[in-house]
């Protein structure tokens, strides 16, 4: 019989889960017992807060209940909780980096010395002590933020020191680069080898996630998030965002070791038998994954929507909805 895969942090991402459950069973977890990923699980469960001490403990149980082979998470918040419970050996299932990475690629200004270090391509960027050397025009944007919060563009001294000021937390002036934007959807394998990387335009985001793209066939950018990931030894997904300066070239902006906001496009792009939840499903049975970097679709378009649920009294699924078929007919 197939292991099971564990999701933590579904939250809304029910195109993730559902995407999982068509391969294996899938274990969903998330605190908030309403979180509408779960309702497309085998097995939805809550589970405790991140900081409370048996949330580590709790995956633990789901664990061994439930025979998991791979556990992913579906937001950056217990990332590192993962990648230490991974480390002492508490959690050897989770396809999560080592704390080291973890931390870099939560705090975006240690992500842009890593890059450095590794000869990647990241934006010239500053601390505000330095403000006088930063290289105008720039974004101001905080050093542990997502969703695309609190960033502003400053064109001299005097509007970054305001934005500064502004932003109730830390803060740091990276390059404004001006140029179009690209993500780089890649999956790694339990050793760090990148089995794929599928880069795609940003035609439209919101919050910080991308809900319009095209996936398209770029090796600059293919080989780019395939290093990046490698470099990183990330394990399982990861979306590396990069913009094309007109100046500069490439230049390295994010690196979040998850699935990206525009999950499906990797998804639709890949060859029979290798999307990415097909590939984590075999990798949580202990198969291993022969590289096939540069092998996927492209050309093909996503554009994403909100759906939702009808729960009953005892918040099962009533299968009801007030739109039917969901979505246009398939032609034949």
């Amino acid at each position: 019989m197939s292991r099971s895969v564990m999701l933590t942090g579904t939250g809304k991402r029910y195109d993730i889960v559902s995407a999982f459950a068509q391969h294996t069973k899938v274990v969903a977890c998330d605190p908030n017992p309403l979180a509408p990923a779960q309702y497309a699980a085998t097995v939805r469960t809550s589970v405790p807060l991140i900081k409370d001490p048996d949330y580590v403990p709790a995956l633990q149980r789901l664990v061994a209940e439930h025979d998991v082979g791979a556990i992913v998470p579906l937001t950056d918040l217990d990332i590192d909780v993962l990648a230490h419970a991974r480390a002492d050996g508490r959690l050897p299932e989770a396809l999560v980096p080592d704390p080291v990475i973890a931390e870099h690629t939560y705090d975006k200004y240690a992500c842009h010395e890593l890059l450095q270090q590794h000869g990647l391509p990241s934006p010239p960027t500053v601390k505000p002590a330095d403000i006088d050397a930063a290289p105008f025009p720039v974004m101001v944007k905080p050093i542990h933020g997502s969703g695309a919060r609190n960033i502003f563009p400053a064109a001299d001294a005097r509007e970054a020191a305001f934005f500064v000021d502004y932003i109730d937390e830390p803060v740091m002036l990276q390059r404004l680069m001006d140029g179009p934007e690209f993500s780089i959807d890649c999956l790694s394998d339990r050793d760090g080898r990148c089995l794929n990387a599928i880069p795609r335009t940003m035609l439209e985001s919101r919050g910080g996630e991308s809900i319009k793209g095209t996936i398209i066939a770029d090796a600059e950018l293919v080989d780019l998030g395939c290093r990046t990931v490698e470099a990183f030894g990330v394990r399982g997904p990861a979306t590396v965002q990069v913009f094309r300066d007109k100046d500069i070239g490439l230049g390295i902006t994010d690196v979040n070791t998850r699935f990206g906001g525009a999950f499906p496009a990797p998804v639709y792009a890949a060859r029979p038998g290798q999307s990415y939840p097909e590939l984590i499903a075999r990798m949580a049975d202990g198969e291993t994954i022969a590289p096939h970097v540069g092998d996927f679709q492209a050309g093909t378009t996503f554009t994403r929507y909100f759906w939702q649920l009808e729960l009953d009294a005892e918040l099962a699924p009533t299968g009801r909805d007030i739109v039917a078929p969901p979505g246009p007919p398939v032609p034949s």
